[in-house]
């Protein structure tokens, strides 16, 4: 057998918190849960990340990370309305073939938000942070107007809370929305 690396553990740990953080969030995952998804013991866990916090901080940040790419590559060589549909539709198959990845990021806006009330604010630095770079990628193909951004991003966070509402495919909720921007088959089996 060959041994993995302590980088490709951290991987590992990673991949496998997006899984656990994203079906029972910051307080409803344990390090435990986690450490045995790996195959690893908790002591080791925590010899790749000081502590729950900063793996949890990990999985948000590849979650951001992966987001903003999907928009990055949808949008390449594409301007405006053109891009826009893109990176709509490119999202709307994301979430709807790797669920988790909407319900990471619905998990971090609720974990930013405890961390702010508590007076946590380096978590929310790092997530705001995050966001603003996927503003920026989908920004740049929109023609850099602030209002076609705003409204794309708007429109995004509907998507995000309609579809974690479990809205299905074909359901009226969908019906004002551009076809590429509309649930696909697979993002929820509820109505």
């Amino acid at each position: 057998m060959v041994r993995m690396s302590a980088e490709e553990r951290r991987e590992s740990v990673i991949r496998a918190a997006m899984s656990e953080f994203s079906r029972g969030g910051y307080y409803g995952t344990s390090t435990e849960a986690i450490a045995k998804r790996v195959g690893v013991s908790q002591p080791y866990l925590f010899r790749l990340f000081p502590g729950k916090k900063a793996i949890f901080l990990a999985a948000s940040q590849r979650c951001l990370r992966e987001t903003r790419e999907v928009f990055l590559e949808a949008s390449k060589g594409l301007h405006g309305e053109e891009a826009l549909h893109a990176m709509a539709d490119a999202y709307t198959r994301l979430i709807a073939e790797q669920p988790e990845k909407l319900q990471m990021q619905l998990q971090t806006y609720v974990a930013v938000s405890a961390a702010e009330a508590a007076g946590d604010h380096e978590f929310g630095e790092m997530v705001r942070k995050g966001w603003m770079e996927i503003f920026d990628a989908v920004h740049v193909p929109l023609g850099g107007d602030v209002n076609e951004t705003t409204t794309f991003m708007a429109y995004g966070m509907l998507v995000n809370a309609l579809s974690g509402m479990g809205f299905p495919p074909g359901h009226r909720v969908w019906e004002g929305f551009y076809l590429s921007a509309r649930a696909k088959p697979g993002q929820s089996d509820e109505a």
